[in-house]
């Protein structure tokens, strides 16, 4: 009864042994590949076929798996970097790329690793495409540079299976040092803005000064050269009347003469007046008579 009851133990193990490896087996030979992957499958060490999404039917211990590839798209960030500019303009600059794997195949087998050749073939491209470029041009042409990094790349990552879907400049900036440099270049273009407008100013206040003083001795002029006229003609006039009686122009002048010497009396810097006595005759000397 023992000898019996060992054969069915070991029978027993047996079947269990069967059972796991019909198991195992089942599920190396069918796959359940989900949504947005794709399987590569190795047959005996070399590539054999792609699993598509969905329930995929494989040779057990002969056909195996080797690598699970996303197709969704992948983001991919791109390091900054010191970018030095055709005019010798320090700038840094990064990057990040969208990318779509079209053929896992050639992805996993045509390049070690395509994230970090892509991210290097950005780089380095970036780098080409700013040093062409002056600075002024470099900080203010992010559409120009991704056009011309979305070509300069395109055609080489579609050698690995690999579709660009497109690249965006994250940031573009001076460095510190450039940026301290173009402050202070600024700071200097606004003083010397300011420095021209005030001698600007300064130039022409002088000017209206200058006309403003030249059009007063004009007019200061032609008012003398009208007064002496009126004048003149106030004389001819008055010898005209008189004729040669002098006792109106005596009186008048004596009149204009007594005035000027209560004028002068009035003066803080006169002390003293003293009046001719014979005022008449002094008027006639004063007119040679």
């Amino acid at each position: 009864m023992g000898e019996v009851s060992g054969l069915g133990m070991d029978g027993l193990y047996v079947v269990i042994a069967i059972f796991v490896l019909v198991l195992v087996t089942v599920a190396k030979g069918v796959r359940l590949v989900p949504q947005g992957h794709k399987w590569v499958v190795q047959r005996l060490g070399k590539y054999h076929t792609t699993l598509n999404p969905g329930l995929n039917i494989l040779i057990p211990y002969v056909d195996q798996v080797a690598y699970k590839v996303t197709t969704k798209d992948i983001v991919l960030d791109i390091p900054s970097q010191e970018v030095i500019t055709r005019d010798n303009a320090v700038i840094i600059a990064n990057a990040v790329a969208y990318i779509n794997i079209i053929s896992p195949e050639k992805a996993v087998y045509g390049v070690e690793d395509y994230q970090i050749a892509i991210q290097t073939l950005v780089q380095t491209s970036l780098r080409s495409i700013i040093g062409e470029m002056d600075l002024d041009d470099a900080l203010s042409s992010r559409d120009k540079i991704k056009a011309h990094l979305k070509n300069a790349i395109s055609d080489d990552i579609s050698d690995w299976g690999i579709t660009l879907k497109t690249v965006e400049i994250q940031d573009i900036n001076p460095s510190g040092t450039m940026q301290q440099a173009m402050e202070e270049q600024a700071a200097a273009e606004r003083a010397r803005r300011a420095t021209v407008t005030r001698a600007d100013g300064d130039k022409q206040a002088a000017i209206l000064e200058a006309e403003g003083r030249l059009e007063a001795s004009r007019r200061d002029g032609e008012a003398q050269v009208v007064l002496a006229k009126a004048s003149q003609q106030a004389i001819e006039m008055v010898s005209t009347a008189i004729g040669e009686k002098e006792m109106p122009v005596v009186y008048l002048l004596g009149e204009k003469y007594v005035k000027a010497l209560e004028e002068l009396a009035v003066s803080q810097n006169s002390k003293h007046v003293v009046f001719p006595a014979d005022i008449s005759s002094a008027i006639k000397g004063m007119l040679g008579k």
